[in-house]
């Protein structure tokens, strides 16, 4: 008995080490992997800190807002244009900007409606069935290529917009933002829905226990509760929107002017880098621009991504998840 009970001792011994061996490699292969992925950022982030500061030895700061002209007649004017090519060039990132965020803020003002709407649906009212429906939709939704909407909003809401609007321009602002609201929806309705199911299931019944209804659950414990994670979502659709290319890149019209006007082709940065970069010159004042404006990028959506994780940590310590 004892020599078997010996093998038996040593099989499990060799089996428990090599699951060890396992565990351990998995370990250290998703240690090395995060080292690699930590690195790379680290690496484009420090590139572009490099190729960014270049402009300053061709183009003043100021000259990155406006670029003052002589007039003999009306004195000096002052020019906020993005125009690389005109003589003497203007390099002003300020329409840039101003496209950029009349594109993203109203795309994320539509999403966080709809996307707040849909996530409450499928955490607190959609049944077993439409939930396990519809989830996997918005999931697969997310990955569309970009391309792909840009064309379908281009093709299907470009004329239907200009009717119902009665708008000069075809392609516009507001047009992109129901472009970008597409791919924002499905971002804010999805963590949404985790943040809301992520409360324990308690702090529900502390509620009805209390005589709320379902509705007074959902607007006055719930909602409150998952702020964090909800402004959390909007926040990461914001990113979303403001780095987005390929559809603001077809749809916004692509004229780099100062203007407020929703109804106005209007130009991102995202899209003059996307149109401009592969036809430039290496080591010129024009790359070393469009450099500096992917550089502000960047860092904007680097900040807003880091704010929605101090805030989806936060409500993560409130729920003691």
């Amino acid at each position: 008995m004892l020599p078997e009970s010996n093998n038996e001792l040593l099989k499990t011994s060799t089996v428990l080490n090599k699951k060890n061996f396992i565990e351990k490699s998995f370990e250290y292969f998703l240690k090395i992997n995060g080292i690699i992925a930590g690195a790379l950022i680290l690496f484009i982030f420090l590139f572009m800190i490099n190729e960014a500061v270049q402009v300053l030895n061709y183009i003043t700061p100021e000259n990155l807002l406006y670029i003052k002209l002589d007039n003999k007649s009306a004195g000096d004017i002052f020019s906020f244009d993005w125009s690389p090519t005109s003589n003497p060039p203007k390099y002003s990132i300020l329409p840039l900007l101003l496209g950029s965020f009349l594109t993203a803020i109203p795309a994320c003002l539509i999403s966080a409606f709809l996307g707040l709407i849909l996530g409450v649906y499928l955490s607190e009212i959609a049944s077993a069935f439409s939930r396990n429906l519809i989830k996997p939709v918005i999931e697969v939704f997310t990955g569309i290529p970009t391309v792909v909407v840009g064309f379908i909003t281009l093709v299907v809401a470009a004329n239907f917009i200009q009717d119902v609007f009665g708008t000069v321009s075809r392609l516009n602002a507001l047009l992109a933002a129901f472009g970008l609201s597409t791919i924002v929806i499905p971002i804010i309705a999805s963590l949404t829905d985790d943040a809301l199911r992520s409360i324990p299931e308690d702090i529900r019944m502390a509620s009805y226990a209390l005589g709320a209804s379902k509705w007074q659950t959902i607007s006055t414990v719930l909602i409150p509760t998952a702020i964090n994670g909800i402004s959390a979502s909007v926040l990461i659709g914001f990113s979303r929107a403001i780095g987005e290319t390929m559809i603001v890149l077809m749809v916004s019209g692509n004229a780099a002017v100062i203007s407020v006007d929703l109804f106005g082709s209007v130009r991102t940065i995202s899209a003059t880098i996307a149109a401009e970069l592969g036809q430039v010159s290496i080591n010129s004042q024009h790359y070393y621009a469009l450099f500096f404006i992917g550089f502000l990028l960047f860092v904007f959506t680097l900040l807003i991504n880091l704010l929605a994780e101090l805030m989806l940590d936060k409500m993560k310590r409130k729920v003691n998840i």
